[in-house]
């Protein structure tokens, strides 16, 4: 019986339609086994969104370019801690490349295995991505492949911390201050801080495209679901006219049909009384 670790591993390379069921069978592998702690832990693993089942590809079928992308996020944190505003500037733009192919290259993973996934999925997986290059744990969780969901962070941190150095006044007392700053500190912090506004602006104009194009996608489709009902009442209001002027006919036929037997009935005692005539005449 394999380990929790196993399980999970083929668990979460599955497409999420064949979570749920290939979860039961590793479970009752499990309780057949007679590992109620590692059935239980097995029912608790987590059917995981499109999304998220894009990016644990991407950590199976593109590992090098994923490993690249978080190293460029430990670039990025260096950078941020040294305030160097053109290795920021750098590694943003680096960045951006790198999260818009690895979001191409899921999208096509998914086509390969016979799914049409939304522009909404694949922007949830560019956002996890920015979240793993942000937090260590989150890029540790997306290189094993395993997520359930989509993980977002704000950004990468706090970028005017400045390294404190000990000093005394003239009375001797140790007094916590800055480094002194030189010019060419003033401007590179300033650089820094400006390359930081500019990544929260972009962020915050990224947020705004995705609502917009969220609230763009919800309305049309409401207008589709609006046609599709207009389209379907006028189906059914053409069929109950249908339906009522059927049962009308069906109505003057089951009457035409009376008055026919009807008259059957009739001509056959007349057959058989111009019958009986016939034969007494003949006689």
């Amino acid at each position: 019986m394999p380990d929790l670790d196993s399980v999970a591993e083929a668990l979460y390379g599955l497409d999420p339609g064949d979570f749920v069921a290939a979860r039961s069978d590793f479970a009752a592998q499990a309780r057949e086994a007679g590992d109620r702690d590692l059935t239980a832990a097995i029912g608790r693993l987590r059917k995981p969104t499109v999304a998220a089942w894009m990016v644990n590809l991407l950590a199976r079928e593109r590992a090098e370019e994923l490993a690249a992308l978080l190293d460029i996020g430990s670039a990025l944190r260096t950078a941020q801690r040294r305030l160097s505003g053109s290795d920021l500037r750098k590694l943003s733009e680096q960045r951006r490349r790198v999260v818009a192919a690895l979001e191409r290259d899921a999208g096509r993973l998914a086509a390969e295995r016979g799914r049409t996934v939304s522009e909404t999925a694949l922007r949830e997986v560019g956002r996890t991505l920015n979240a793993a290059l942000s937090d260590p744990e989150v890029g540790e969780q997306v290189r094993q492949g395993r997520l359930d969901a989509i993980v977002e962070a704000d950004g990468f941190g706090d970028l005017s911390a400045m390294p404190l150095t000990v000093v005394r006044d003239r009375s001797g007392r140790e007094e916590e201050q800055e480094h002194p700053k030189s010019q060419g500190d003033d401007t590179m912090r300033a650089e820094a801080e400006r390359t930081a506004r500019e990544a929260e602006i972009d962020a915050a104009a990224a947020a705004l495209d995705t609502a917009h194009s969220t609230a763009d996608e919800a309305r049309a489709a409401a207008a589709t679901a609006e046609r599709e009902l207009a389209r379907h009442e006028s189906e059914v209001a053409d069929l109950r006219a249908g339906l009522e002027h059927a049962e009308q006919q069906r109505t003057f036929a089951r009457r035409a049909a009376a008055e026919a037997k009807k008259r059957v009935v009739a001509a056959e005692r007349a057959v058989s009384a111009a019958e009986a005539h016939l034969a007494r005449t003949k006689n």
